[in-house]
């Protein structure tokens, strides 16, 4: 890379959402465009045996695909590769610990293969990289470390820790919550701690899962077990978030594990029969993060970047792809016209187009996990009421399930179905 080099759209940031959204442009765009995706740490090489390589482990992290995910990635024609190594939630079962309301939600009632899939990152992430390594669009600068961005005439001009630059007519932030750009560019954030931790594992159990992902609502805050593929260390096997109190998540992450699975069975109770085997531990603190602006002329900040949520209901990620969907159907759509895509006027038709969407699956977030934990009695028979509502009225059940899945942010996810 030249001291004047110049490209169309740079990426920011090389995890998950900035490739989608690298994988979608590349799709979308013209060849003529010349689209730089830079990320800070080495990302891998060009692996054509990967899939045969690769071998799942029993702490692999995971991250849960609504449907409207899945039908992203369908989109983008790598959605069968994917579906190698994700486990499909035929169902959800939502309860209130020490009470009687409960709901369960089924895919079946949506006329869909699945609610969603649990898949492991380390395939997801592979996949997608290699994926843009075979489609040879996309320029990969890695690692690369931004460490200035500023605005230069017709774009951006982005300054590299090596002492390279880079001009942009677009500049797209992908960098995650704690997005050093995003600082650097005098963007200022809403954030408000939610007091609490999540603590992540997978758990081991003697029952079969059934593609029943467990939503249960405690006084501590949420905890969710979401069905995995088997491996070799255990046919049956979960991924777990338990949300707790910062203390209690620090205790929990500290003891020993017959102790860890001792406490997780008292709360969750026997619908697995009995847990087995607790995997590698980790924990971080929850926080609600959203940036003031999204768009700026010449600029996107996206993914965490942008919002970053309460994990319940894993809405953080399938948010983000939606995101990058309708960024490049909007900028598709202004190339069509000969429209200047980096101009405040498009980017600005994206931020407007998505709002909704993104407002109403923040609300949902931030409300729900504090909803549950109040232990007024009164609140507490209205929670039984609004899951037995859920639980026996068919309508109701399937918008919820179309609002949490993401179909009803945007008719055409269901154009095709994976």
């Amino acid at each position: 890379m030249s001291s004047a080099d110049t490209c169309d759209v740079a990426i920011v940031g090389g995890g998950m959402v900035g490739v989608s959204l690298a994988l979608a442009l590349a799709q979308a765009w013209p060849q003529k465009r010349r689209i730089v995706l830079l990320e800070s740490f080495p990302l891998p090489d060009a692996k054509p045996d990967f899939a045969a390589a690769y071998s799942p482990s029993f702490d692999a992290r995971s991250t849960a695909l609504s449907y409207s995910s899945c039908l992203i990635y369908q989109q983008l024609g790598i959605w069968e590769q994917l579906r190698e190594r994700a486990c499909p939630i035929a169902r959800i079962h939502v309860s209130d610990r020490g009470r009687f309301g409960h709901a369960l939600l089924e895919a079946q009632e949506c006329d869909w293969p699945a609610l969603g899939y649990v898949i492991e990152n380390a395939w997801l992430g592979n996949i997608l990289i290699q994926s843009l390594h075979q489609q040879g669009r996309v320029e990969l600068i890695s690692p690369a470390r931004v460490t200035d961005a500023r605005i230069d005439g017709s774009g951006m001009a982005l300054e590299l820790a090596d002492g390279e630059q880079l001009h942009a007519q677009l500049l797209i932030v992908a960098d995650g919550a704690q997005s050093g750009l995003r600082e650097s560019l005098g963007i200022d954030t809403d954030t408000r701690s939610y007091d609490q931790q999540a603590v992540i594992a997978n758990i081991g159990h003697a029952l079969p899962h059934g593609g029943c992902a467990w939503e249960r609502f405690t006084r501590n805050g949420p905890l969710a077990l979401l069905p995995l593929l088997a491996d070799s260390a255990a046919p049956h096997r979960s991924a777990l978030v338990w949300t707790l109190p910062p203390l209690e998540a620090e205790r929990m992450t500290a003891a020993s594990e017959a102790d860890f699975l001792q406490a997780l069975q008292q709360t969750f109770g026997y619908r697995l029969g009995r847990l087995q085997r607790l995997g590698e531990r980790a924990s971080y603190p929850l926080n609600l993060v959203q940036a003031k602006e999204q768009v700026r002329s010449g600029l996107v900040v996206i993914g965490n970047a942008a919002h970053a949520l309460h994990p319940v209901a894993g809405q953080g990620f399938n948010l983000a792809l939606r995101d990058v969907a309708r960024l490049v159907d909007v900028l598709g759509g202004g190339e069509m016209q000969g429209e200047d895509f980096a101009s405040l006027t498009a980017l600005q038709r994206y931020a407007n187009a998505q709002r909704r969407d993104q407002q109403r699956t923040v609300e949902f977030s931030d409300r729900l996990p504090g909803l549950f934990m109040r232990p007024e009695a009164a609140l507490g028979a209205l929670r039984d009421v609004g899951l037995l509502g859920l639980d026996l009225i068919p309508a109701l059940r399937r918008e919820f399930v179309q609002q949490t899945a993401g179909t009803a942010a945007s008719a055409e996810y269901r154009r095709v179905q994976p």
